[in-house]
């Protein structure tokens, strides 16, 4: 804001006027803006607030700032004060009085005197911290009183702007807090007993000590904008503040899990008994199955069949347990294992039963491939033939006896099978024995 050159010869008349015109603007412009500072709200909150941290640190030397702020401000005011008072003496300026007004307006004519913890405090004084008074240009005092004002105003600044945007979406985020606190717990959901419980717990200490912290201490939640230097410029830092409103969605959806779970419960319930009741009787029927192999089936590995899964049954009780006793946050977990387990032990009673009744199977199998033929030789005309009778007779013995020896029985079930293909003059039916002549060899 310089408007002379300090170096220089005596002024005249209009340049001395010029001079003092910008010099009463300028005044006006920095009065303007040392009460818009005075009356900021965020340099308010500072002088009533408990501040602790770099705040503190900061904001002592923005008060020592701010005092010297209205020192210079004042001396500045008397100087031009003084030079108008002398421009007015006459209309016609005398030598005596332009030399004058050029050493008052650009010499080092105006003198600051200041207390020593101002000095001290005050981070951009250049002057020493045991200096008690200085001399300035009023070129120079404006430089002075545009770094204090600059200093001193991104200091307010940022920490009305955190204390501005923090707290009221803390506290905004506490009352959400509140409210699902009070909804985990009539489903349950406790610290101790539910990991949610414990994490709401733990976003309960966070937010207030995150509360505290920017109450005290807002310029440690502040972050400058890279190569701002304007004041102010920056934005406050939340990373603590959205990492707990994350955890507090997940708590809220978790919560909502078990309010599902506690509308299904019942339903669930009725689902997973069906579907191990199932599992039983599939079990049972394997288990009967397994004796009527054994009965009817000669040489063959019959898989042993487990038995009920009495486990699974005990856990279910405990199901029902935490259902009646509105235990939704235990319950929850336990429904969603139950429900796997079940699915897995029906499609296991199902393998048991499948591999329990392939022998029977493969002889169902061996008995109609048997009589399929037999329709086939009487569709041409061969039903009396009495060596097709005897074969199929042979067969039909081995099948419908018990019990029955599979392996025998298929190779019994395929020679009657290559005599009916040689007589009605198809391919031969390839067999583990090798080729025969069917008419040739005796029964068997």
């Amino acid at each position: 804001m310089g408007v002379t050159d300090p170096a220089g010869p005596v002024m005249d008349r209009d340049e001395v006027d010029r001079a003092l015109a910008r010099l009463g603007a300028e005044h006006e412009a920095i009065e303007t803006s040392l009460l818009a500072l005075q009356d900021h709200a965020g340099r308010r909150l500072l002088e009533g607030a408990d501040l602790t941290g770099v705040t503190k640190e900061r904001w002592t030397g923005a008060e020592a700032s701010i005092t010297l702020l209205w020192a210079y401000f004042d001396a500045y005011t008397d100087a031009l004060r003084g030079a108008r008072e002398i421009r007015s003496r006459r209309r016609w300026s005398s030598r005596e009085d332009l030399v004058e007004l050029t050493e008052l307006l650009r010499g080092e004519a105006v003198t600051v005197a200041g207390s020593a913890t101002a000095t001290a405090n005050a981070p951009t004084l250049h002057g020493g911290p045991g200096k008690l008074s200085e001399r300035f240009t009023l070129v120079t005092l404006v430089d002075r009183m545009n770094e204090l004002y600059a200093t001193s105003l991104d200091m307010v600044v940022a920490a009305d702007a955190v204390w501005s945007a923090l707290p009221a979406r803390i506290d905004l985020l506490a009352a959400e807090l509140q409210r699902t606190r009070r909804l985990a717990h009539s489903v349950g959901v406790r610290p101790g007993e539910h990991p949610a419980g414990d994490d709401l717990e733990r976003i309960t200490r966070t937010l207030t000590r995150l509360r505290e912290q920017v109450v005290s201490d807002p310029l440690a939640f502040w972050v400058p904008a890279p190569g701002s230097s304007a004041p102010g410029g920056g934005k406050p830092d939340t990373t603590v503040y959205d990492r707990e409103a994350r955890s507090l969605e997940d708590v809220r959806r978790e919560i909502d899990a078990v309010l599902t779970v506690r509308q299904d419960a019942e339903a669930r319930l009725v689902t997973l008994r069906d579907v191990l009741s199932r599992a039983d009787r599939t079990l049972a029927e394997a288990r009967t199955a397994r004796g009527e192999v054994l009965a009817k089936i000669a040489a063959t590995e019959v898989p042993v069949v487990g038995g009920p899964p009495t486990a699974l049954q005990e856990q279910l009780s405990t199901a029902a347990e935490y259902r009646r006793h509105a235990q939704w946050h235990r319950l929850s977990p336990l429904l969603d294992s139950l429900e796997r387990k079940a699915e897995d032990e029906l499609l296991r009673a199902r393998e048991s039963l499948t591999a329990v009744t392939q022998p029977l199977a493969v002889r169902a199998e061996l008995r109609g491939r048997l009589d399929a033929y037999k329709a086939k030789v009487a569709r041409h005309g061969f039903a009396e033939d009495p060596f097709l009778v005897e074969r199929y007779d042979a067969a039909r013995r081995m099948l419908w006896s018990a019990p029955c020896d599979l392996r025998v029985a298929e190779q019994a079930v395929l020679r009657y099978q290559r005599a009916a293909a040689e007589l009605l003059g198809a391919p031969r039916v390839p067999g583990q024995d090798g080729p025969e002549d069917g008419r040739g060899e005796s029964s068997s």
